[in-house]
């Protein structure tokens, strides 16, 4: 079995493995570059690191892409008024994979 880790990015958290590619939100880093991700756990078959409140930088991963997702359509309607609003949002995001866990 492989070492897993949880990752906090963006205000949400992530269970990777090395080779695994996800999207998160938008990071500050060029295309390329590696990027080291704060570790709140790092399991390795019996062995268990949890940080207090985190391990520090321990997860590095490359940046294969940054972009804007698929478009979100809001629309806002109340009924015998004459409201009708419509919005549409794309989120930004950032891509990586996962090179090492320490």
């Amino acid at each position: 079995m492989s070492k897993i880790a949880i990752i906090k990015t963006g205000g949400k958290q992530y269970k990777v493995q090395v080779g695994d590619v996800l999207k998160v939100e938008k990071l500050d880093i060029e295309d390329g570059k590696t990027a080291k991700l704060d570790t709140l756990l790092i399991a390795d078959g019996a062995d268990l690191e949890i940080g207090h409140p985190s391990l520090g930088e321990k997860v590095e991963a490359e940046v294969l892409a940054s972009g804007k997702g698929k478009k979100v359509t809001v629309v806002k309607y109340k009924n015998k008024t004459r409201y009708k609003k419509t919005v549409g949002h794309r989120q930004h995001f950032t891509e990586l994979k996962v090179a090492k866990i320490a």
